[in-house]
């Protein structure tokens, strides 16, 4: 790298991730912590065609990961799924989403860091309670694991992509031995079982509260170092199309061994009633193999731990880039000269998740947050991809996305069930948060970057998604009983509303965008020099 600083003495990010760097963080985000208890989650609710909601996750999370190729492929910036809802629509859309964001990222780390607690009590007693709950002395080992990935990422990013990369080759070994053990070992009989199966609206539940689209929502981590790769152009599109395309094929071969290895027992008392600890661990222990037991609960320190690391990296650029709009803190924006590494947001990201370890919640109570509050966030994209097109037709695209006006409303779409399906209980605060941040920011306008954008303009293009925010409200709480709403709206019309209700949005958001994309040198100037020759 040629010069880390700037005039004002201030360091720039670093270009070192290459493409197999960048796709091994995607891979190491996706292979965490839900490999390892989403399958049983899963069955819970979908039984034997809980492997179906792996392939609606993969097809979700795929058709979302095409707009971001694009989009990182044409801007290649750190924490991009920040900055593109910004870039079209103006502060008002960028802070909302960088609040969502906010939410979404911090609390990642601290759930890992809480599955390998959780794994590791089976052989370390003293680390929880025998009713669930976590000691003392479990949270201080959650908290000195979150200070091990802190101390890993303020060095070097090149250090952290190398150790990623070395931990998750070693990583995907396991669950990939997992599979061809265990399908040996598979009853058909299984597969006919529905008792006490949710049929195809427990399919719906299990996309987004089993840890299925968690599980997936890895592939966002190249969008998120974008600003640190070699030929960003090429590489980033290209890692995240790999990392959910081979994220894919491993969770639905482990949901399948899941449900054929259980023991006709085990399923005595129904689907439902699946209760396992450490699920594929002690799957393996009731089929008599203490050897595979003893690999998987090694590896549930090293799978959650890769991932925990990836994701507190991944939250320091997010906040970077929040920063970089303007609209966060302009202390959270600086970068050290010395390794390029965004060391106060990074402090951020650090302080963050140790507090989404208090007061000790479990591994499923934050799911669903987590995964709804994505979502949130990746909403915007395809409305960003479709808007920018035009505003900014002028960008060098070196991935084009072909059919995007089919694949970008039917993402959207997609996003805007998943939101649905998380249910009435995390729906309600999530959206309320985002309204009230909305009105916070009214408030607080004047203090806020207006980059030459009149409030008026700021309003008009962001009305779209308050209106979108405001009726999801309401289709969630008078929504079917499923989904945790009053019943007042039976499925399938409940859904049909939301498809609607998405694709009105979706047109109306596209057509409020920004009349000429927001993208100014404040915005790009962690860039300056690195991306000289692109027509920008």
């Amino acid at each position: 790298m040629s010069s880390v600083q700037n005039s004002s003495g201030e360091g720039k990010l670093k270009r070192q991730l290459g493409f197999l760097d960048l796709t091994f963080l995607g891979l190491g985000a996706i292979i965490g912590s839900g490999w390892l208890f989403a399958s049983q989650g899963g069955a819970q609710l979908a039984g034997p065609t809980a492997w179906v909601a792996w392939v609606i996750g993969a097809v979700a999370v795929g058709l979302i990961g095409l707009v971001y190729a694009e989009l990182s492929g044409a801007l290649p910036r750190a924490g991009g799924i920040i900055r593109y809802p910004d870039y079209s629509h103006g502060p008002i859309v960028g802070f909302l989403m960088g609040i969502a964001a906010l939410v979404a990222y911090s609390s990642v780390a601290g759930i890992e860091a809480e599955a390998m607690r959780g794994y590791a009590q089976t052989w370390w007693k003293a680390l929880g309670t025998s009713t669930g709950g976590i000691t003392t002395l479990g949270w201080f080992v959650q908290f000195i694991l979150l200070i091990v990935f802190f101390l890993i990422n303020y060095w070097s990013v090149n250090i952290f992509g190398k150790v990623n990369s070395v931990v998750t080759a070693i990583k995907f070994i396991v669950p990939l031995l997992t599979i061809i053990v265990l399908l040996t070992h598979v009853h058909g009989a299984n597969f006919s079982n529905t008792k006490g199966a949710g049929g195809f609206t427990g399919i719906e539940s299990a996309v987004s509260t089993a840890g299925i689209i968690f599980a997936f929502l890895g592939f966002r981590q190249a969008v998120d170092f974008a600003g640190e790769a070699k030929n960003p152009q090429k590489n980033v599109p290209l890692a995240i199309i790999t990392a959910i395309a081979i994220g894919a094929v491993l969770y639905i071969l482990l949901q399948i061994t899941f449900i054929g290895a259980l023991t006709p027992g085990s399923l005595s008392g129904g689907w439902a009633a699946l209760n396992y600890k450490s699920p594929f661990a002690d799957l393996a222990r009731a089929l008599g193999m203490a050897w595979l037991a003893n690999v998987l609960f090694a590896d549930a320190v090293l799978s959650p731990s890769g991932t925990g690391n990836i994701y507190l990296s991944s939250t320091a650029r997010v906040i970077f880039a929040w920063a970089r709009t303007g609209t966060f803190f302009k202390v959270f924006s600086r970068v050290s000269p010395k390794n390029g590494v965004p060391r106060p947001a990074l402090w951020l990201a650090f302080i963050l998740s140790v507090f989404w370890t208090l007061p000790f919640p479990t591994w499923g109570a934050l799911v669903g947050v987590v995964s709804s509050a994505t979502v949130m966030t990746y909403i915007i994209g395809p409305i960003s991809a479709a808007a920018l097109r035009r505003t900014a037709s002028g960008i060098h695209r070196p991935f084009r996305l072909g059919g995007m006006g089919v694949i970008a409303p039917i993402a959207f779409i997609v996003a805007s069930l998943i939101i649905y399906w998380t249910g009435w209980k995390i729906d309600s605060w999530l959206i309320g948060l985002q309204l009230a941040a909305f009105v916070l920011y009214l408030i607080i306008n004047k203090v806020m970057p207006s980059e030459n954008i009149a409030l008026g303009q700021q309003i008009k293009s962001t009305s779209w998604l308050i209106v979108y925010y405001i009726v999801m409200f309401l289709v969630s709480k008078f929504g079917d009983k499923a989904f945790g709403g009053c019943g007042a709206l039976k499925t399938p019309v409940d859904q049909i509303i939301v498809v609607v209700i998405a694709l009105i949005a979706y047109y109306w958001g596209v057509a409020a965008a920004l009349p000429k994309a927001n993208i100014t040198e404040e915005h790009t100037e962690e860039d300056a020099g690195s991306l000289a020759a692109q027509p920008y």
